[in-house]
């Protein structure tokens, strides 16, 4: 808020942190835990150099911002906006999912795009395109759940102190540094159906995921559900850091450039580009990830680098981005599906549901 003019001695002139910008502290007095920070910053009229002051301020309560972070309202949000977002995503990408997977264990057979879709739709027609969509919409839901759930509590555990001021940028690294975190945390919920979705997508035929599963159990057992352990942390890892990261950043540069745009064409386009990018970044981990979870002979830790070798010395570095054309063909539409759904479903929730 714009003051008066200030006097030379005024106090928050003389403390300035290092990058310059004014700043005190103000704590009341009866509770040490609550304080009120107040981010002033000097500004001078281009005609008359009068000095003016914009002061932000902002209140950190150390018991109500830990409560915050895991509230019954909050989680149910996030978990609400995931499931809805889920089912957007899932059924707009699947097809695409199909075509990656089949290019990816069978290149002699399905060895280009064109290639896999005529031959998919006429030896086992349309409804091909969403074998394992059953598996994948639940592991899904519980996936966007964990992610979506973990970065929006990492968001409010670690604020971004920036966001107080309009004038300061964000920070841009922290939502890559989360979204690292946040792919660590979901690498273990995916895994089990994310096994069962690859050996169910390379059979050829009418074979259903249940018969998949309990295939699984009589080979291997309970320990098949989470063969290629280290294939998913090698694969989730980066790519929930630029999955997240490009949507913030995203999201900020048409915000700040497109000013004109409207909010879900911003989410739209912007999750849409960020699943891009973050499968771009995964991709080389992806392939060796889906050969051994596709595997009948999978340990669950210690096959995901011979593969990864294999592949490297068999099919050079190209290999290793095989299936790369129809991931990006599905991921623009799937994740800004996703992104959407999230973002109209917390719209809703807030409005309808529960109101805070």
């Amino acid at each position: 808020v714009p003051t008066a003019p200030l006097p030379a001695d005024c106090c928050c002139c003389r403390s300035a942190d290092a990058a310059g910008t004014p700043f005190f502290l103000v704590e009341y007095p009866h509770s040490p835990l609550a304080s009120i920070h107040l981010t002033c910053t000097i500004r001078r009229c281009v005609l008359c150099q009068a000095p003016t002051i914009d002061i932000y301020a902002s209140s950190h309560n150390m018991s109500e911002s830990s409560e915050d972070v895991i509230s019954a309202r909050a989680v149910t949000r996030d978990i609400f906006s995931a499931t809805i977002g889920s089912v957007f995503c899932c059924y707009t990408g699947q097809p695409f999912d199909t075509v990656k997977v089949r290019m990816q264990t069978n290149p002699a057979v399905y060895s280009g795009i064109f290639r896999t879709v005529t031959k998919t739709s006429s030896e086992e027609g349309i409804r091909a395109f969403w074998k394992g969509a059953v598996p994948t919409a639940m592991g899904m839901a519980l996936e966007n759940a964990m992610a979506f759930g973990v970065n929006e509590a990492l968001k409010r555990a670690f604020p971004d102190p920036n966001k107080a001021d309009p004038n300061q940028r964000p920070d841009l690294s922290r939502p890559f540094l989360m979204g690292a975190i946040t792919g660590c945390c979901s690498a273990l919920v995916l895994l089990p159906s994310e096994v069962v979705k690859a050996k169910t997508q390379v059979q050829v035929g009418d074979h259903s995921s249940n018969e998949i599963f309990r295939k699984m159990m009589k080979k291997q057992g309970i320990r098949s559900m989470f063969t290629g352990f280290e294939a998913q942390l090698m694969r989730d890892g980066p790519f929930y850091a630029f999955f997240f990261g490009s949507y913030d950043l995203l999201c900020y540069l048409f915000r700040t450039n497109v000013p004109s745009m409207p909010n879900e064409l911003n989410y739209f386009l912007s999750g849409g580009f960020a699943g891009m990018l973050g499968w771009a970044a995964a991709m080389p981990f992806d392939v060796p990830k889906t050969n051994v979870q596709a595997s009948w002979d999978t340990k669950v830790i210690g096959s995901y680098f011979p593969e990864l070798i294999r592949i490297g010395r068999e099919r050079g570095i190209t290999g290793l981005y095989s299936g790369l054309g129809p991931t990006l063909a599905r991921a623009f539409p799937a994740n800004a599906a996703l992104f959407l759904g999230v973002e109209l479903a917390k719209k809703g929730f807030d409005d309808c549901i529960w109101k805070e």
